[in-house]
C-alpha cells in the first residue's frame, strides 16, 4: 500500500487497535505497571526489553500520540514532554553540556531566548545568536570547535520570520552538528522540516497541534538521519557508554533511528521528570485528528486579516509571510506553499501606548498569553511574553514596542476583520 496521506495520518497514525480493543487511544492513567518477576522488570531497566514501569519515563498513551507526531513529521521516533519549553530544553541538553556551545537564530520565541541566554548559560552552555537573514559568512563564523547544535524556528513567534531551513542545515552539517527546528507555528501540515535537511523537530503542542487551549505540552521528533557516530567525538553522550544507565551505548543499542530519543527518555526524562500527563496526551490526540482540517482555515483567516491591515491608515507595518511583498514571502513560497499560519504581526501607529489602547477595544479577539488556538486571541509581546528582554534584544528578535500579535482562530473572517477595524478606529 502506498504511503498514506497527511490527513489519514492525523486521524489514524500511531495507534492501531487489535480485535476487540478500544477504537480511541486509551488513557492509561496509572503511575506504575505490574510485573511477575524482578527479572522481568530488570530487563526494562537494562533497556533489553520493551515495556513500561513508571509513567515519569514513558506511558502507552503518550507513546501512541508521540508515534503519530513522528509519522506526521516523517521522523523515526518521538517523545512527549510537559511543555514546549521542556521539549526545546531536552532537545538541546541531550547534546550539549557544560562547556559546550550552540548556534541559534536570534528571532525566536522570547521564552526560548531566555531559556538559552540566561538559564542554560548558567549551566555552562554558551549560545551565539545570529540573524535568520545573516550571510553565509556570518553564519559560518558563529561556529566554534565546541558547537554541538544549531537551533531555529520555522516561523518565529512573534516576529514571523521564516527560517531558510536548507541554508541553516547545510551550515550545521558542514560543521558536523544537527539542526533543531521548532515547527510549532507551521505544524507538519504546512511544513515538514526534515524534508529540508532538519535533524530534530520540536513542538509546543499547546498551540495548533492541540488547537483548543486544553492541554499544555511539547514534543520532540528525531529524523533518524543524522549520523552521530560519524562525529562521535562531539557526542560522547550518544556514542560512548552511559554509566548512569548500566553502560549502554545508545547508538550501538538503538541505531541512528532510536538513539537520540532513547537517551532523552532514559536519561533526561528520568532525571528531570518533565513528562506530559496521559490525560493531556489524550486531549492532544483529539486535536491532531482535526489538524489537517483546521490549519487551512487558520491560514485563510490570517491572510484575510493581513490584507486588510496592509491598507489601514492606523497601521504602520504588517508582517505576514503570505503577503506578496513581505520580506519572507519568497521563503514562505518555498517552505510553506500551502500556507504559513494564522498569526499576523503588525505595528499600531503611535507606538506602545496606541497598541495598548487598540487591544483594550477588541471584542472578538481576547487578550491572552496564548496563541494558535481555535478562538482568536491577541498579545502585546513587549509588555508580556518578551518583557524580560531589553530594547536591543527586542530589536534583534524583531519585536518592537508597537508590535501586536493577532492569532486568527476558526471564526468567520468578516467578524475578525470587523473587530480589528472598530478597535483601530
Amino acid at each position: 500500500m502506498a504511503e498514506q496521506g497527511l490527513g489519514t495520518k492525523c486521524v489514524q497514525a500511531g495507534y492501531r487497535p487489535g480485535n476487540g480493543e478500544p477504537r480511541q487511544v486509551p488513557i492509561i492513567q496509572s503511575t506504575t505497571f505490574k510485573y511477575a518477576t524482578s527479572e522481568d522488570m530488570g530487563k526494562l531497566f537494562d533497556l533489553e526489553a520493551n515495556g513500561y514501569f513508571y509513567t515519569r519515563l514513558q506511558n502507552p498513551t503518550n507513546d501512541h500520540v508521540a508515534a503519530k507526531l513522528a509519522a506526521l513529521e516523517g521522523g523515526t521516533a518521538g517523545m512527549l514532554t510537559s511543555s514546549g519549553q521542556a521539549a526545546n530544553f531536552f532537545a538541546v541538553f541531550n547534546l550539549a553540556s557544560c562547556g559546550d556551545h550552540v548556534v541559534s537564530a536570534s528571532s525566536i520565541y522570547g521564552g526560548t531566548y531566555n531559556l538559552f541566554a540566561v538559564t542554560m548559560k548558567r549551566m555552562g552552555i554558551d549560545f551565539t545568536f545570529v540573524s535568520p537573514d545573516c550571510t553565509e559568512e556570518e553564519l559560518n563564523a558563529a561556529f566554534r570547535p565546541n558547537t554541538k547544535a544549531v537551533f531555529g524556528e520555522t516561523i518565529a513567534n512573534p516576529a514571523l520570520t521564516v527560517l531558510d531551513i536548507e541554508r541553516f542545515a547545510r551550515a550545521a552539517h558542514a560543521h558536523g552538528v544537527p539542526l533543531i527546528v521548532d515547527n510549532t507555528f507551521a505544524t507538519p501540515v504546512n511544513c515538514r522540516p526534515i524534508e529540508w535537511g532538519c535533524d530534530i523537530v520540536t513542538h509546543s503542542t499547546t498551540k495548533y497541534v492541540d488547537g483548543h487551549g486544553v492541554s499544555v505540552g511539547g514534543a520532540i521528533v528525531d529524523s533518524g538521519k543524522f549520523d552521530w557516530t560519524e562525529h562521535a567525538e562531539k557526542f560522547p553522550g550518544l556514542c560512548t557508554p552511559d554509566e548512569s544507565y548500566h553502560g549502554v551505548t545508545y547508538t550501538e543499542r538503538f541505531g541512528l533511528e532510536g538513539a537520540f530519543i532513547t537517551k532523552a527518555t532514559a536519561q533526561l526524562m528520568r532525571d528531570f521528570g518533565a513528562i506530559q500527563s496521559p490525560q493531556n496526551a489524550f486531549y492532544l490526540n483529539l486535536g491532531l485528528e482535526s489538524l489537517h482540517v483546521r490549519m487551512p482555515r487558520h491560514c485563510a483567516n490570517g491572510q484575510a486579516l493581513a490584507e486588510f491591515l496592509q491598507s489601514h491608515p492606523n497601521v504602520s507595518w504588517v508582517t505576514y509571510p503570505g503577503l506578496p511583498g513581505d520580506r519572507y514571502y519568497e521563503l514562505a513560497q518555498k517552505y510553506l506553499p500551502k500556507g504559513s499560519c494564522g498569526v499576523v504581526s503588525f505595528g499600531v501607529k503611535g507606538g506602545r501606548a496606541a497598541a495598548e489602547r487598540f487591544m483594550a477595544k477588541l471584542k472578538v479577539f481576547a487578550i491572552e498569553t496564548h496563541v494558535a488556538d481555535a478562538r482568536s486571541c491577541c498579545l502585546h509581546p513587549a509588555s508580556a511574553t518578551h518583557r524580560q528582554m531589553s530594547d536591543a534584544e527586542l530589536a534583534a528578535a524583531g519585536v518592537g514596542a508597537d508590535l501586536v500579535r493577532m492569532s486568527c482562530g476558526l471564526e468567520d473572517s468578516a467578524d475578525l476583520i470587523a473587530d480589528v477595524a472598530q478597535a483601530l478606529e
